[in-house]
């Protein structure tokens, strides 16, 4: 067992861990004051959750073993695996235990679901999210993760593609769809999950361009410094080893999302006449986001050209909810769906090797389309039917009288802010 390989995987586990607090930061310094703990609450109730279903038998859904016979299946589930009880031991020869790759695989889950909370912030009963998550996390995020990932676990220890959207297209095309850290099964997957929510709750009251101001900036930039941080776990992690490509992820983790940061500012300067630090903090991520697939497979130069182009598209795209007319609280559908569509169909014509202009066919842009739509399509159906069932019958929004009033005192019973002491 090589113990560099291991600690590395468990180090960047816990940097992805790190991640969904950050992310609880940043949404909640986006929303309004008196409802920041609601929205950092669906966050860490997502990391509980979610935690849990992973070691009950998430992880058996989305990572079932090569000699289990379910290979490319796209929906499977190894029972040998329900509760971790197939992977407790460590095979011989293996390069570190199944177990760390469970714990880093476990991280991905978490913070895939408490993004999608971002669409329906201020105005979202707890309990119904709780419940969504519950049952989004089974029926979408594992089966799509199997479809990405799916490192089926072989019996000398070592892990090998099966997913269909990897392997399977591999065996038809010629080459798999890219997705080296979770364009499609993290942000595209939250990112449709999001816009169906957002339809399905409506709008908040009063939602109007420049009606819901963000109520923390700091906060804000200090969720997106926590996210960026943790990001370099999500990418080089991805690797598995402490290793050039490693590296390489690791580079362009830092040089996509700067480039994107400042494309976003310059976008604002132009549009409103002034830069501002949500738009700093939007233009990161929105680089982080493009970069996730495309990590490994990209050179610094056309990492850079990726995110100066991720983070001018994203800036315009969180236009369109107000054109369109939904209400995406906290642009999960302008950063997450159209950062993500963006990064994996840029693979198409950029990524080394088999990228158009590398290969001079459009076989990979193909593939990448199809991950990416497929995702989409299956993620948002089955968000919409889930959020639909919920507000039908347990409700899934509060009263417009309790959101105007504040949802943290009606739904947690604190504030976020006690500026006198009443005692």
């Amino acid at each position: 067992m090589d113990q560099g390989n291991t600690a590395f995987i468990l180090i960047a586990a816990a940097l992805v861990l790190l991640m969904t607090p950050g992310l609880a930061f940043f949404y909640g310094g986006l929303v309004k004051a008196k409802s920041v703990i609601s929205m950092m609450m669906m966050s860490f109730g997502a990391m509980g959750l979610i935690g849990v279903l992973w070691a009950l038998y998430g992880y058996a859904i989305a990572f079932p073993a090569t000699d289990a016979g379910v290979t490319n299946a796209p929906w499977a589930i190894d029972f040998n695996e329900l509760g971790l009880t197939g992977v407790l031991e460590t095979p011989e020869g293996a390069a570190y235990p199944p177990l760390a790759f469970v714990a880093f695989q476990a991280t991905f889950a978490i913070i895939t679901v408490a993004l999608v909370s971002g669409a329906i912030a201020d105005r979202a009963k707890f309990g119904s999210w709780m419940v969504f998550a519950f049952l989004w996390s089974t029926i979408v995020y594992f089966p799509v993760a199997s479809w990405v990932f799916n490192f089926g676990l072989a019996e000398d220890g070592s892990f090998s593609y099966g997913g269909w959207i990897t392997k399977g297209m591999q065996d038809v095309f010629g080459v798999g769809a890219i997705d080296f850290a979770g364009g499609t099964a993290v942000h595209i997957n939250a990112g449709a999950a999001a816009l169906a929510l957002a339809l399905v709750l409506g709008k908040r009251v009063g939602f109007q361009k420049g009606a819901h101001a963000p109520h923390n900036p700091p906060f804000v930039l200090l969720g997106a410094g926590l996210l960026w941080f943790g990001w370099f776990g999500f990418n080089a992690g991805s690797e598995l080893a402490a290793d050039g490509t490693a590296a390489l992820a690791f580079v362009n983790t830092i040089i996509a999302p700067a480039a994107a940061l400042l494309s976003w500012l310059l976008v604002e300067k132009i549009k409103d006449g002034k830069p501002t630090s949500v738009g700093a903090a939007s233009g990161a991520v929105a680089g982080l986001v493009a970069i996730t697939p495309a990590c490994a497979a990209l050179t610094p130069f056309w990492a850079i050209i990726l995110g100066l182009v991720a983070g001018a598209v994203c800036a315009l795209a969180i236009e369109l909810k107000f054109k369109l007319g939904f209400d995406d609280s906290l642009d999960v559908v302008g950063v997450h769906l159209v950062g993500g569509l963006l990064g994996t169909l840029y693979l198409g014509i950029f990524a080394k090797n088999t990228g158009l202009i590398y290969s001079g066919s459009l076989t990979q842009l193909l593939v990448q389309a199809i991950a990416a739509f497929s995702v989409l399509v299956y993620s948002f159906v089955l968000a919409y039917i889930i959020g639909f069932a919920i507000e039908k019958t347990i409700g899934f929004r509060v009263k417009n009288e309790d959101e105007i009033a504040g949802i943290d005192t009606v739904v947690h019973g604190e504030e976020g802010y006690v500026l006198t002491d009443a005692r």
